[in-house]
């Protein structure tokens, strides 16, 4: 027990979809780590539609909990991780929220208290990351998100993260919802730091049909809404359809004049490859506009700056 504990108010934000086999043991080191070091705490499992004993577990645990609130977000049926942390971190108090995406307790408690620490050196998000090697899957639509997007923080997997209260209000302004908490985070503006630690290599988690199809879509929606991959995709080929295009009215132009096919091969072709051209070309337009609308309406945000510096008192 320490003697000089912190004396910020901190909530523990965690993730919870069918983790009867491991909710105890991570609940049970998240609570010892905040009243080992923070006067006042609390812990807000968000139970999202489990069919196992998970919130049975919690509550046991909770139980045991000395000086921390500890509490459970029943969700009525499976959302999914970012609207279930959004439910979380809605209600949580904490001037510093942590937010624990899964319950693999891969790393040891006190590095907590590393990343916590990292945020008090002046950064509003401090994410930790395990040092294993990404899955292909993972790889590849980090990769195409950071080459797509023009955020300059570089994502990668996270199991947690601590935010600031003041990132906490900078969101909510910004957006009615987030879809993809991490993207929303990293075009905050705010100072962002990721730690890495060395992941305990025998655990591993276990994702549901609902997780592993939710996280899928979730990849998808989030490259469409946060990436300029749509466009570039649209604007590539049509490009390639208008060269096409092109091409064909040059080969209809030929054999007109040489081989003289029937009698409205010529327009037929002429008029087919006109329309394509123009069709591609209305559809980059289209694509465009809803575009700009994703800009202006769903990641509105008139500007954003780190941080305001006083020069003279």
């Amino acid at each position: 027990m320490m003697d000089n504990k912190e004396k910020t108010f901190v909530s523990s934000v965690i993730y919870v979809h069918n983790a009867e086999n491991r909710i105890e043991e991570f609940l049970t080191a998240i609570i010892r780590v905040m009243e080992d070091n923070f006067e006042h705490s609390e812990v807000i499992c968000v139970n999202d539609g489990s069919s196992d004993m998970s919130a049975e577990k919690i509550r046991s645990v909770g139980k045991t909990a000395d000086t921390t609130i500890v509490s459970i977000v029943n969700m009525s049926y499976f959302h999914g991780l970012e609207l279930a942390m959004n439910a979380g971190r809605d209600i949580a108090i904490g001037d510093f929220v942590f937010e624990f995406d899964n319950t693999d307790l891969d790393f040891t408690p006190g590095f907590v208290m590393d990343v916590y620490r990292r945020s008090l050196e002046g950064y509003d998000i401090v994410s930790a990351s395990p040092d294993i090697r990404e899955k292909p899957s993972s790889r590849l639509f980090y990769n195409v998100f950071d080459r797509f997007t023009d955020l300059s923080y570089k994502m990668t997997t996270e199991s947690f993260r601590v935010l600031s209260r003041r990132v906490i209000n900078r969101i909510s302004s910004m957006n009615k919802s987030v879809p993809y908490r991490k993207a929303i985070y990293a075009g905050s503006g705010l100072k962002t730091d990721n730690l890495k630690y060395k992941a305990d290599r025998k655990r591993s988690r276990v994702s549901d049909k609902n997780e592993k199809r939710y996280r899928t879509g979730l990849a998808m929606d989030s490259l469409i809404l946060f990436t300029k991959v749509g466009y570039r995709f649209s604007m590539v080929m049509t490009f390639v359809m208008m060269a096409v295009s092109i091409l064909m009215v040059a080969y209809a132009v030929i054999t007109y004049i040489v081989v003289h096919p029937v009698e409205g091969w010529f327009t037929t072709i002429i008029f087919l490859s006109f329309a394509f051209f123009g069709l591609f070309g209305i559809l980059t337009i289209i694509i465009k506009y809803l575009q700009l609308i994703i800009d202006m309406i769903f990641k509105r945000k008139a500007y954003s700056f780190e941080s305001v510096e006083k020069i003279t008192k």
